[in-house]
């Protein structure tokens, strides 16, 4: 049951949202009290996604980690890997308004943003009224992503970036929280449109979904075919949500967690990195917003695991899902048949 009462900020003494603990406090006792409440309260949510997600615990994991940290999830797998489920089950889980998008060659942004229309009253006066878009949710997927136009995908940048849109030279605020949770397959490309490296970067994390193991297999098999099939109940609300993700960026981070993403994030530089195979190999690196990326994943990992502050197993656990789409491997490198996984394994090997 959600607390309603008001709270006061210490500092200003103006009202001020609860913490996911229901009070607001900078005290660290009174913090380790906030993340223990908020990490049993995700145990729940994670509970309530693995009643109808089955063999996908890293890929909830992750995805709950991006939301947390406040940003958007790019789902790479092949069809009836749940991608679709596990966006749908994640805004009723967390109390959002969710609405899905289905991508394609001839889809506008107008389809996605919305439009302007002209209306006519009854006394004979025009004027042009906006029909919001499905981008005005919290919860925002858009399938297959790829397969939609560059102009279209484009219309996303500015909403993903900034939670607004402008259209007709007038600029709408975006419902908050906001989170656009994309998929991608990865086996047919004929007829698609590879995102730019501009907007993949705006993707807090890229997300391969791998297929299921298969004593989860056998459990999906068995309760998805039954007569009755589980559905997910609301754990969280979406005022809860940013609560938590206010909490995510009051987590303490060491100073050696720092370091080692710093260190990890400059080594992917083709142009000043202490590795040769990633000068012969990467035609570019990671720029500062994968710094910050894994920066905010860590501290959002920690919380959901309880702890007080990130450790450097964060770092290294979230190391592909942030850099594995903010490098590139040049022709040669391709030619030989390096992977990134093979990169981001090597520069995550100066961890120690």
């Amino acid at each position: 049951m959600t607390n309603s009462a008001s709270y006061t900020d210490d500092t200003t003494g103006t009202p001020s949202a609860p913490t996911a603990a229901g009070y607001h406090s900078q005290r660290p006792s009174d913090l380790a009290g906030e993340i223990e409440l908020l990490s049993n309260r995700l145990s729940n949510v994670r509970a309530n996604l693995a009643k109808v997600i089955f063999g996908q615990e890293e890929t909830i994991e992750q995805s709950l980690t991006a939301i947390l940290a406040g940003g958007h999830v790019l789902l790479i797998g092949v069809p009836g890997l749940a991608k679709t489920k596990l966006v749908d089950s994640l805004g009723r889980v967390l109390g959002l308004d969710a609405k899905r998008v289905q991508c394609t060659p001839d889809l506008m942004p107008s389809d996605i943003l919305g439009s302007e229309v002209l209306e006519e009253s009854e006394a004979g006066h025009r004027s042009f009224r906006f029909i919001k878009g499905p981008v005005f949710c919290q919860l925002l997927m858009a399938d297959e992503i790829n397969r939609a136009s560059p102009r279209t995908q484009s219309a996303l940048l500015q909403a993903m970036q900034e939670q607004k849109v402008s259209i007709a030279g007038q600029t709408y605020q975006l419902p908050v929280p906001f989170h656009v949770l994309a998929t991608q397959n990865p086996l047919e490309q004929e007829g698609t449109y590879p995102l730019p490296e501009a907007q993949l970067d705006r993707f807090l994390l890229q997300i391969d979904v791998n297929y299921p193991d298969i004593d989860a297999e056998r459990r999906m098999l068995i309760v998805t075919t039954g007569a009755e099939e589980a559905a997910p109940e609301t754990v969280l609300s979406a005022a809860e949500l940013m609560a938590a993700q206010r909490l995510v960026r009051r987590l303490p981070i060491g100073d050696k967690v720092v370091d080692a993403i710093l260190r990890l994030v400059r080594a992917g530089r083709p142009d000043g990195s202490e590795l040769p195979e990633v000068k012969t190999q990467l035609a570019w690196g990671p720029g500062p917003r994968a710094g910050q990326a894994l920066m905010l994943a860590c501290r959002a990992r920690a919380l959901i695991e309880g702890r007080l502050s990130p450790s450097i197993d964060d770092v290294v656990a979230l190391a592909h899902p942030v850099l594995r789409h903010r490098i590139a491997l040049n022709y040669g490198a391709r030619a030989e048949g390096v992977t990134l996984t093979s990169v981001i394994n090597r520069l995550i090997g100066l961890l120690g």
